[in-house]
């Protein structure tokens, strides 16, 4: 890459390089043809064993489906702070939670405690009263918090039909998944009955100077299995390589950025990166975000895959059901569990 494509951001004082991710098309296996997944099972797997980002086109998620959801998140936002208070982020990490309540303490990708300049509304998976995990009171089982119609008329259908409609397609990427893991191409689907998704209706707020380290996200790894992101209105994802250096990813128009989570690298003892990302305050303009978890069963048991081990690369990690790990992913990120707290802007352990 030359030194052309290039560009200063006051958030870090770096030059930042810019560059296309991989592309696949995924149409024809969204489209149910089986000889177009084993056609793609190589580069799906190169992607994950190198940088851990890709963009996907022909996703068959529809245009209007995501422009809908990006006119919804202004709506939310644009909401006094007291209304969106109302339905305040619960442990069981669903609702409304407000700027500088979050940042990955146990992130190895940074040294900063500011906490995170971004406020975001969490949408995710109700399951159905007969689960017994729900029956139980079990963590992150609890209902949805919803404003009522009257205060946003139309914000939770459109909300629950983007839910709905990515977490279809990362479904229908199952075998792709399995099968460059070296699976059986059915090996996931029992773990993605009653699955758990959640995406973050975020606002990222403008920032024109540098404030130290401060960020609209620190840099971190998601937790679970995939993620699916739009292009966002506004630059600031950053992708770290792997030879540590941060660039800004290239998107096609109407591609959706895909990359693997934490809880899938433990599951595959790192063979499949969990690449670490951040996001730089916007200059100008605010920035909005609908990154979509798509995540198993949150009692699937992450042990490591037969096919990501030998007596020369044992286990890495501990054998752990998903909602083991993403408990402990929440209470080291937001600050309503009660391990950190906020002074003057930073995340302090609580003792």
């Amino acid at each position: 890459m030359n030194g052309l494509n290039q560009t200063k951001h006051t958030a870090t004082d770096k030059i930042i390089e810019r560059r296309p991710l991989p592309i696949i098309d995924v149409g024809p296996v969204i489209k149910g043809d089986d000889k177009a997944i084993y056609n793609l099972v190589d580069k799906w797997r190169d992607v994950w064993q190198s940088v851990g980002f890709m963009c996907i086109i022909n996703h068959g998620v529809p245009k209007e489906t995501i422009r809908k959801m990006e006119s919804e998140a202004k709506r939310f936002h644009d909401l006094p702070l007291e209304v969106k208070m109302s339905v305040p982020i619960t442990t069981d990490q669903k609702g409304y939670a407000p700027a500088y309540a979050a940042i990955t303490t146990h992130s190895e990708y940074h040294e900063s405690r500011k906490l995170d300049n971004v406020e975001c509304f969490v949408v995710a998976t109700d399951f159905p009263e007969d689960n017994p995990h729900v029956k139980a009171g079990d963590p992150f089982y609890g209902k949805m918090p919803w404003l009522p119609e009257k205060t946003l008329p139309g914000f939770r259908a459109s909300a629950e039909n983007y839910l709905e409609t990515i977490t279809k397609l990362g479904k229908k990427l199952l075998p792709l998944w399995a099968l460059s893991l070296d699976l059986p191409a059915d090996y996931f689907d029992s773990m993605f009955n009653q699955n758990y998704t959640y995406f973050r209706v975020a606002k990222y707020p403008p920032k024109e100077n540098k404030d130290g380290d401060e960020m609209g996200v620190n840099a971190h790894a998601d937790t679970g299995f995939m993620t699916f992101l739009p292009p966002a209105n506004e630059e600031g994802l950053q992708v770290l390589d792997n030879n540590g250096i941060w660039f800004i990813p290239e998107i096609p128009d109407d591609a959706l950025i895909v990359n693997a989570g934490q809880f899938l690298g433990r599951w595959s003892n790192d063979r499949f990166r969990a690449t670490p990302h951040r996001v730089v305050p916007p200059r100008k303009n605010d920035r909005y975000s609908l990154a979509c978890f798509v995540n198993p069963n949150f009692e699937a048991v992450g042990e490591c895959l037969p096919t990501c081990q030998s007596k020369s690369n044992p286990p890495k990690y501990p054998t752990q059901t998903y909602r083991e790990f993403f408990n402990w992913y929440m209470t080291n990120t937001f600050t309503h569990y009660g391990k950190l707290k906020e002074v003057d802007g930073k995340a302090v352990e609580i003792e």
